[in-house]
């Protein structure tokens, strides 16, 4: 048999690999786009007992290569003391559940809190009766797709912006001079993005753990499923700004932090998952004006702080308000 050109056979194998790379990639991009829409999305109708790991082989397979379900959240128990449930309505009409509750005494201000991915109301309780404790009135809302609001998508804090400035203006409607705003990781970053898409004006920001990007927030959560963080961040990120239709490169703390005009209380662990001590001091770094505070707790990892260190959180929270007159 006739052995082929040197030419022709460098021709044949780079043909094939083309076409491996070219498969590789439309497999990549299908995969991320499967992930995309199930990150994005909260189930009501998941099997009992149902697990992302379990099953055989075969199903254990398919569920890494579309991605997984995530349960939606829910408010099993109201609190304890007397609240005012408030309905806000989005620009696509989706209802947004609130709770106000009035401050047992006169009231210092009023202070809005917003929950992670995944959570509601009732997840930040405990941070509601600290605050209840040092005197304000506090309003706890569910995000679209959490909790007792309408709809059961995430855009992981992008358009949560609206529901924001919707209970900033409740709030500033009922005459209130004092507005605080307390958002934890995926909160914590709507809130920011909030400041700097309506120029709202708080009296102060405590913002917990927001991740640097969509991008970072997304190698994160790679390395914790096993994938390798990169190039499945980079699609992932593209695949969820294009379905929820807004660019998922730009979706940056960063980019909204340097547009914050008031006092900000900033929190990050030590051995947070999902943001590293760079990303969280580059976040530091960009909201302009000397008054900003960053407080480090050691051994923490993304979740509650006041759970953590609860004297450590009391003493820089209630510092933090009362250097505003609070």
């Amino acid at each position: 048999m006739e052995k082929k050109p040197l030419r022709q056979q460098i021709r044949s194998v780079l043909r094939w690999t083309g076409w491996v790379l070219l498969v590789q990639f439309l497999l990549i991009n299908i995969s991320t786009a499967f992930y995309a829409d199930k990150l994005t999305r909260f189930y009501t109708n998941l099997p009992e007992g149902y697990s992302n790991s379990s099953g055989n082989i075969f199903t254990k397979s398919w569920k890494l290569f579309t991605g997984p379900r995530y349960p939606r959240s829910s408010n099993l128990e109201a609190p304890v003391f007397a609240i005012d449930t408030v309905r806000l309505q989005t620009k696509q009409g989706l209802a947004i559940n609130a709770w106000y509750a009035p401050a047992d005494t006169t009231a210092k201000g009023t202070v809005i809190l917003f929950h992670g991915i995944g959570g509601s109301k009732m997840t930040l309780i405990d941070e509601v009766n600290e605050f209840r404790y040092l005197g304000y009135n506090i309003m706890m809302v569910d995000f679209r797709g959490h909790g007792n609001s309408e709809g059961n998508r995430t855009t992981i804090g992008y358009r949560e912006a609206e529901e924001v400035r919707l209970a900033y203006d409740f709030v500033r409607q009922k005459g209130e001079q004092h507005i605080f705003i307390y958002g934890s990781s995926m909160g914590a970053v709507s809130v920011a993005r909030a400041v700097y898409l309506y120029e709202m004006k708080p009296s102060g920001l405590i913002l917990e753990m927001p991740f640097y990007s969509l991008q970072t927030y997304l190698k994160a959560r790679a390395t914790q499923i096993g994938f390798p963080a990169q190039p499945f961040a980079f699609f992932t990120s593209f695949w969820i700004g294009l379905e929820k239709g807004f660019n998922g490169y730009k979706h940056k703390t960063t980019r909204y932090a340097a547009a914050i005009k008031c006092p900000v209380l900033l929190t990050w662990g030590t051995l947070d998952h999902y943001v590293n001590e760079k990303e969280i001091r580059t976040i530091y770094e960009a909201i302009p004006g000397p008054h900003k505070r960053l407080v480090v707790y050691e051994g923490a990892s993304h979740e509650s702080l006041l759970r953590k260190d609860p004297e450590k959180w009391r003493t820089s929270t209630e510092s933090f308000l009362q250097s505003l007159g609070q």
